[in-house]
């Protein structure tokens, strides 16, 4: 029964030996992947550490859009109120104007009640104008003046020919 024995036992050492081997072998490739697994994570920690600070730069670009969008819509509420203050000048200019010319038209009206035509200041000429005296006709106005009868009458529309008034002011054309 000895020699059965020792036979048995040689096997068992072989197999302890062949199975702490791969025991071995299955332990480094462990150690390996672990290994390459900490350098993934480490890179991955870098990644993670610029994707943080691009959303710390992403909050701060959002508080400041919000700071711009609310001084913007002061700045619109502000320009209104403004422009709607100066409309309201322009309103009251506008009726300061229409005032000024509503007494400038009475107040030639007034003045040729009380003299009778011939007690109030002349008429002038401005540039481009001429003023009817005693004895003008249209004919005779534009021929003085280098124009044709009907250059003149274009340019003064309303105007009466056959009764012109000592003192109206005509328009003369412009010369070519």
């Amino acid at each position: 029964m000895d020699t059965i024995s020792r036979e048995n036992n040689s096997m068992l050492p072989m197999v302890g030996v062949v199975i702490g081997a791969v025991g071995l072998v299955i332990g480094l490739y462990a150690a390996i992947s672990v290994s390459k697994l900490k350098v993934t994570v480490n890179g991955q920690t870098d990644k993670i550490a610029r994707i943080d600070d691009i959303s710390a730069q992403v909050t701060t670009a959002q508080g400041a859009s919000d700071k711009a969008a609310r001084d913007i819509a002061s700045l619109q509420s502000s320009t209104q109120g403004a422009v709607t203050q100066i409309a309201q000048d322009l309103a009251g200019i506008h009726e300061q104007i229409k005032h000024m010319e509503e007494v400038h038209v009475a107040k030639p009206a007034a003045r040729g009640a009380k003299g009778g035509g011939g007690g109030g200041e002349p008429a002038v000429a401005g540039p481009g104008e001429y003023i009817v005296k005693a004895g003008d006709t249209g004919v005779r106005i534009a021929h003085a003046n280098g124009c044709s009868l009907s250059d003149l009458e274009s340019v003064n529309p309303g105007v009466t020919w056959n009764h012109l008034k000592v003192g109206e002011k005509l328009k003369l054309p412009e010369k070519k």
